[in-house]
């Protein structure tokens, strides 16, 4: 029976020694390390669901990777989903602790996770992420948020098709809505080649609010008609390749399919604009107006 009792006492010494590394690091079941820096336990904890606020360092080996310096948001905590997912060390997380996590970065890049140009596959290279938390939005918080905003999305939404309906009245303007709300009037069909995903096009175009005022322009007559010329600015036709940069949405949905040597004016509610945010002239929750020709499709 001792024999039996000093052989478990030996296997649960051994695992405890195998759980912890020399540098001070624990590890987890699934293979997650980790040290805490600070530990404030009876402070609110990060729970699934919830929102953690905090910073975070993430260094490759010994390259510090770049990261905000300010407390930011992260991402909505899951269950750890692979063996040293980083969501396993944020629950283990209170207000006000400070700890370090280390993952094989082999691991995650195996899994799609984008790597720096200097990692090397199977090098036995490390990710550190050094984190730590200022506050918690709790899930039921989140949820309220998420709740509010789409109620308010849908006022605004209201609002947005209100004024542009009044718009289209007041200007004596024929057209029908797609779906997503934007009203694609076609002021020349033209007959070359269709916009399509991967066409490199380019266009001259106008930006103006419901006002009328012109807050951005291609073309330099434009452009001084309304006091925006900006004297470092080359003024010519817009070149981009379609579905590989980023734009507003209301352009990705009105260009598709037109030919070139189309005219083109799009007006469109502020979801498939800027939205919430302001953005230099434009205001927030802005419905706007583009006159859009396309002069070449590649």
């Amino acid at each position: 029976m001792k024999k039996t009792i000093k052989l478990l006492a030996l296997i649960v010494l051994t695992t405890t020694i195998l759980a912890s590394c020399g540098d001070g690091f624990r590890k987890t079941k699934s293979g997650l390390e980790y040290k805490f820096l600070v530990q404030n336990k009876g402070a609110k904890q990060i729970e699934v669901g919830s929102i953690p606020v905090g910073t975070v360092k993430i260094t490759l080996n010994d390259s510090l990777l770049p990261s905000p310096e300010t407390a930011q948001r992260f991402w909505t905590v899951d269950e750890p989903r692979y063996a040293g997912d980083v969501n396993e060390g944020l629950l283990m997380m209170h207000v006000g602790d400070k700890a370090i996590f280390r993952i094989c970065a082999d691991s995650l890049y195996k899994r799609g996770a984008r790597m720096p140009d200097f990692y090397k596959e199977n090098a036995g290279m490390i990710l550190s992420y050094e984190i730590e938390i200022t506050d918690v939005v709790t899930k039921a918080e989140a949820d309220e948020e998420r709740q509010n905003f789409i109620e308010a999305m849908r006022e605004q939404a209201a609002e947005d098709d209100e004024a542009i309906k009044k718009y289209m009245a007041d200007n004596n303007l024929k057209a029908t809505p797609e779906t997503s709300g934007l009203y694609i009037i076609v002021n020349k069909k033209g007959k070359g080649e269709p916009v399509q995903i991967g066409s490199t096009i380019a266009v001259n175009y106008t930006g103006r609010l419901m006002n009328g005022k012109v807050f951005d322009s291609s073309i330099e007559k434009v452009a001084k008609e309304n006091n925006i010329l900006d004297p470092s600015r080359k003024y010519e036709p817009f070149e981009y390749q379609v579905g590989a940069t980023s734009l507003i949405r209301g352009w990705d949905e009105g260009l598709m399919n037109q030919p070139a040597g189309s005219s083109l004016t799009l007006i469109m509610p502020s979801r498939l604009g800027y939205g919430s945010r302001e953005n230099g002239a434009i205001p927030a929750n802005s419905p706007l107006i583009f006159d859009i020709e396309i002069v070449s499709v590649k």
